[in-house]
């Protein structure tokens, strides 16, 4: 248990232990809700899922539900994975391979992510990633000063932050003209969203138009302007942060594992042998895999989830005490005290990961005969969130990740540059703080 400032009565109870976050996120989670100052300190997502509690999250939960489980897009996003690496991503590393040169991988992930994030959310390409065009993203550090000034503001007294605000000075100064810049982006997403329908075949039916999010969203009484705009901020955080600050992380581990990378493509090499990979541009010699050829792939997906475990997209989880309660470890907690749960730090723990709770290892996800995913609760491996706030965008993730991953790594040796310092930012969102420099080279 730590203590704010002697004036303020503050108190933290800081956890990593795997059977108080059970009991936090599912066994007691009405006692742990987000809480006010949370839904303060992120107030560009007011309103949204992202920072409600109680019977509203789970209305709203329902209806993402049933929108992230639309077959039709699902479909829809599984395309635009695969039209975003046949068109982008893919043609502009064979570019690199051929130069030689050198050039900040995390960046055209970032690129690459919100591209795919955003045409499933609005039926428009932002066109971020292109071979041979690197337009400015300027949405993009919009939303990395959202999660960095949302740190800051965890670490001070709400007077301290809100005084910035109303003095427009600092951190608070750069915010409000950064959410200015976001807002402008969807407001120019909704227009040529708008435009590009509008633009259709006057004959076709509505039922035969390819669904976005946005269209269970636009009609519904309940979400107003206000609500809206925060809902699409939360679905841009949510599709693109998580795949985001994870696949730097992976290229990372894995071209310091050399015998993780032989292991993937090992696994790749039978659906590229059944002729199931597609050749991408009339190049025979790059391919492409569809979701439904990775989706069976362990290996790579135990590759995937020990970056997770080590670099884990949101490192903090924050909740409130609403009555006294006592944790499974013994300590109390008191109403009105937050608390602090560290996934970065459960994910190094000896005593929930072994002696080597250090070491990049994903065959520690993986059962005794190397083809089976080990079940590991939802409570030691937090990455996905737990209980009632469950990810439900999990498998789409995934589903991506491992889409991009396959493609790269089966196609291009990645060679990270010596000599960077690789480390996380200081964000509530795990990314890389210098990026991750490296070379390709065509297999």
């Amino acid at each position: 248990m730590a203590h704010g400032p002697a004036v303020t009565g503050m108190r933290f109870f800081l956890t990593c232990d795997p059977g108080n976050v059970r009991h936090i996120f599912s066994s007691n989670y009405t006692n742990y809700p987000k809480g006010t100052v949370f839904a303060e300190i992120f107030d560009v997502l007011a309103g949204s899922f992202f920072t409600i509690d109680g019977e509203p999250i789970r209305r709203m939960r329902a209806k993402i539900h049933g929108i992230l489980s639309n077959p039709r897009l699902l479909a829809t996003m599984a395309s635009c994975c695969l039209h975003k690496l046949r068109q982008g991503l893919l043609p502009f590393l064979i570019r690199m391979a051929t130069t030689g040169a050198p050039f900040d991988l995390q960046d055209v992930i970032t690129r690459f992510v919100f591209d795919i994030t955003s045409m499933p959310l609005f039926s428009v390409d932002p066109g971020f990633l292109s071979p041979d065009d690197m337009p400015a993203m300027h949405v993009v550090d919009a939303m990395d000063t959202v999660m960095e000034v949302a740190l800051f503001r965890h670490t001070v007294l709400a007077s301290c932050w809100k005084a910035m605000r109303w003095l427009k000075v600092g951190s608070e100064r750069k915010l409000a003209a950064e959410q200015a810049v976001l807002y402008g982006f969807i407001a120019e997403m909704m227009e040529a969203r708008k435009a590009t329908r509008n633009s259709g075949d006057a004959g076709e039916q509505k039922d035969q138009v390819a669904p976005d999010i946005l269209s269970f969203y636009v009609d519904d009484p309940d979400y107003n302007e206000h609500l809206l705009r925060s809902t699409i901020v939360n679905y841009l955080v949510a599709g693109r942060d998580t795949i985001d600050s994870t696949l730097p992380w992976f290229f990372y581990n894995v071209a310091m594992n050399p015998h993780v990378v032989s292991g993937i493509r090992e696994e790749l090499a039978p659906i590229v042998a059944s002729g199931k990979a597609s050749p991408t541009n009339g190049d025979d010699t790059t391919v492409i895999f569809h979701a439904e050829d990775t989706k069976p792939l362990v290996y790579l997906q135990a590759a995937l989830f020990e970056s997770l475990r080590l670099y884990p997209p949101g490192p903090i989880e924050r909740k409130t005490v609403v009555s006294d309660d006592v944790m499974p470890s013994g300590d109390e907690v008191r109403a009105g005290d937050i608390v602090l749960i560290s996934l970065y730090a459960m994910g190094r723990m000896e005593g929930v990961w072994g002696k080597d709770c250090r070491e990049y290892r994903p065959e520690r996800w993986l059962s005794d005969d190397g083809r089976k995913l080990c079940y590991v609760p939802s409570h030691k491996f937090l990455a996905f969130n737990s209980g009632s706030r469950m990810c439900l965008g999990k498998d789409i993730a995934i589903m991506q990740m491992k889409t991009f991953a396959a493609s790269v790594v089966w196609n291009f040796d990645v060679e990270v540059l010596e000599g960077q310092t690789v480390e996380p930012k200081l964000s509530c969102i795990l990314q890389m703080k210098n990026g991750l420099m490296v070379k390709v080279k065509k297999r």
